[in-house]
């Protein structure tokens, strides 16, 4: 498989508009209050009728520090206290929910996120572990995809030992950058000495796939800084990078109000870095898995796009299409069959479900027929970057020609663009398309245009 890309600077500054990432589809935004307790716990019962694998994601919202840039959930405080009573209530959860999915589906993933899961102490950590494993059927021959994410600044090699021994076998490290006036301006200071004695140590222990999140577009960043940072981390050669386009969205989160929007850099300077970052790490040999994603030739991500197994969920790319995903702890989301669910957002509502028995079920949607057809197309486009028309067609019963006619018109124009290559049997995303994969992935998306407006930037 041709996992190249080609960074053709007119064509991005064309279709640089605002768009879903695509961890799902439809997108969270479809999902709603009316689809309840009630509606999950049904869903739950088809899927183990089905049968096959879980995925587990458990959150952890907690912070020591808030990083200006920062999008995600999350509770920030200095008193390690605060953990113990939502400890408690994640724990009810993971009983609760475990009791009603069927005990022979062995745990093939399972992802703690947060916030800052190495937030907690050890002692919780365990009691979080074993209590997932009591009420879950996961694996105890280290077989299972178990990732965890960390802040270098909350670990040292004592913690990563005892990741490890709690059965994690997969570790990513955030990091964004390097420099010190850009640490600042985002108010996370973190040494190179702390990052790369985390990634030694996680190396050291056996953990098999590390990754470094990097983030471009952040205030005081230039191409000539960003590849400093780059070169440095690349001297230690993780198996993973996630480089993520900063969307500086300050109405919708709070803390971005503290960047200082005049530091920010220019789209034509973010433009330059997202192609240096793109260059250095094809010299260095990594491959462009799509979507901010790089992985080396033999990491199981690269293997999964190559072997036509990759897949993508919430939690980006996966190599598991098999799984339903369960989501535990507030404002996680979960696929469960052909329906998402999102819990709580809000701790107090959160604690009232636990106290009631009830699960925590915030809303949700449930997918039709034309919403699981779009679904397949999109993540057959943004994971291997084509789509064979006979294979839909097979799958759906339809004459995709007619399905999707006004697509496949509005496809064209991409097409003499270059962004891809199309003909009767199907689709191919050229090198020169697939940094801009959201956009073809965008012609398939029904809801997009009464939407478009609360979604980031592509580029």
């Amino acid at each position: 498989m041709d996992q190249s890309i080609k960074f053709d600077l007119d064509l991005i500054k064309r279709y640089d508009k605002s768009g879903p990432r695509y961890t799902s589809y439809p997108t969270a935004l479809e999902l709603h209050e009316g689809f309840g307790d009630a509606e999950y716990r049904r869903h739950i019962a088809q899927s183990n009728a089905a049968g096959g694998p879980l995925s587990l994601y458990l959150h952890i919202p907690f912070c020591d520090t808030v990083c200006f840039y920062c999008a995600c959930n999350k509770i920030v405080t200095k008193n390690r206290a605060h953990a113990a009573p939502y400890l408690d209530n994640l724990c009810k959860e993971i009983a609760l929910q475990g009791g009603l999915f069927d005990r022979r589906r062995k745990v093939n993933q399972l992802h703690w996120g947060g916030g800052t899961p190495t937030f907690l102490s050890y002692e919780q950590m365990k009691r979080l572990m074993d209590t997932t494993r009591e009420h879950f059927n996961l694996h105890d021959d280290d077989s299972g995809e178990y990732s965890i994410e960390v802040d270098p600044r909350e670990t040292n090699d004592k913690t990563i030992a005892q990741l490890r021994a709690l059965g994690f076998n997969r570790i990513s490290l955030g990091l964004q950058d390097f420099d010190p006036d850009v640490q600042k301006a985002v108010n996370r200071m973190q040494s190179k000495e702390q990052t790369f004695a985390v990634l030694e140590a996680a190396r050291k222990e056996g953990f098999r796939s590390t990754n470094i999140d990097l983030i471009y577009g952040l205030p005081l960043q230039t191409e000539q800084t960003f590849a400093k940072t780059l070169e440095q981390i690349l001297a230690y050669a993780p198996d993973r990078f996630s480089v993520f386009n900063y969307a500086h969205m300050p109405s919708r989160f709070k803390t971005q109000r503290r960047i200082n929007e005049a530091e920010l850099p220019s789209p034509a300077v973010k433009l330059q870095i997202l192609q240096m970052v793109g260059q250095k790490l094809t010299d260095a040999g990594y491959v462009y898995i799509g979507m901010d994603h790089f992985a080396k030739p033999d990491d199981e991500l690269a293997a999964a796009q190559r072997e036509g197994k990759l897949y993508r969920n919430f939690q980006g790319y996966s190599t598991h299409s098999d799984c339903d995903l369960v989501g535990l702890g507030v404002t996680s989301i979960g696929r469960v069959g052909n329906a998402y669910i999102q819990n709580y957002k809000e701790l107090d509502q959160y604690d009232q479900a636990m106290a009631t028995g009830r699960l925590p079920v915030f809303k949700g949607v449930e997918l039709d027929a034309d919403d699981i057809l779009r679904r397949a197309v999109i993540t057959q486009l943004i994971c291997h970057f084509d789509l064979n028309f006979g294979k839909i067609e097979r799958q759906f019963d339809i004459a995709f020609a007619d399905y999707f006619a006004t697509e496949l018109n509005n496809l064209k124009s991409m097409r003499d663009d270059g962004l891809i290559s199309m003909d009767e049997t199907g689709v191919t995303v050229q090198p020169a398309g697939r940094l801009l994969i959201r956009n073809i992935c965008m012609v398939f998306d029904k809801y997009l245009a009464q939407k478009q407006q609360q979604f980031s930037r592509v580029i």
